[in-house]
């Protein structure tokens, strides 16, 4: 089932679910008890919001070999647990806002877990129950500012550097998935999510061990290696087969000072 977040006109951000080209209502909490409504509203009418909600956003670092050989760093023991700001997130279809304190945005392209309970501590038994579903995400990086930080959360916080969406696919099959990005229509990632160093059930327990894992949390997997540069104008799309394509256009900051 694919769960989106969505709005109309006459219709406040609220949960629903997708059927073929059309969109239904939920009533109650999709990570807890809900009814799903007939579907009414046309897909291509309703404006597609982040997901989720999550309380906060955790991403694994140099999870696929071959890109922690083109960052010229080796494959970690453990899994490198980072956070990115939630202020950070944008719906696909949104723009990427280029900031000006940077020179080299590039795109890391990701699948993502969706968390669907409170845990801590998991077992390998209560996963299938712990994890919700899955959706895409592109972690946006500044990659000069995180080479002159030499830590992470500036370079990959800013406004409109993680796009998530566009929906949270609850039946989707994470151990053989293609992951590819393009930037306009030229291919610049493409990897399986079995080329992951630690894969998504590993990731959910490891990090279950750090911190308590809230519902709607969402948990970004790695990037493949052939992160690229975006620049002013560009298209930035990123596809995992079994979930869909999140797109989204790139712009430079504007900033209007009255004289």
């Amino acid at each position: 089932m694919r769960i989106v977040r969505f709005k109309t006109k006459n219709v406040n951000p609220q949960y629903g679910w997708v059927y073929q080209d059309k969109v239904g209502q939920i009533q109650g909490d999709p990570f807890g008890d809900f009814r799903r409504l007939e579907p009414e509203f046309k897909l291509s009418d309703v404006e597609l919001l982040v997901p989720c909600l999550p309380s906060k956003i955790i991403a694994i670092g140099k999870n696929f070999p071959e890109h922690a050989a083109e960052m010229k760093s080796e494959v970690p023991q453990l899994p490198v647990i980072f956070l990115i700001a939630p202020s950070a997130l944008i719906p696909s279809g949104d723009p990427i806002i280029l900031p000006p304190q940077s020179t080299q945005v590039e795109i890391e392209g990701e699948l993502v877990v969706v968390i669907g309970k409170q845990c801590r501590w998991l077992e390998a038994s209560e996963l299938k129950s712990a994890i919700f579903g899955y959706t895409i995400a592109n972690d946006v990086t500044a990659r000069d500012l995180q080479r002159a930080d030499n830590q992470w959360a500036r370079s990959k916080s800013f406004d409109t550097f993680c796009p998530v969406g566009p929906w949270i696919e609850t039946e989707f099959e994470p151990s053989d998935a293609i992951i590819t990005s393009h930037i306009n229509n030229s291919l610049k990632q493409m990897s399986s999510t079995r080329d992951m160093a630690f894969d998504p059930y590993q990731l959910v327990l490891f990090t279950s061990t750090v911190m308590t894992l809230n519902p709607g949390d969402i948990i970004l997997t790695g990037t493949p290696a052939g992160v690229s540069q975006i620049v002013d104008g560009d298209t930035v799309s990123v596809h995992i087969d079994g979930i869909g394509s999140l797109i989204n256009p790139v712009q430079a900051e504007k900033r209007f000072i009255k004289e």
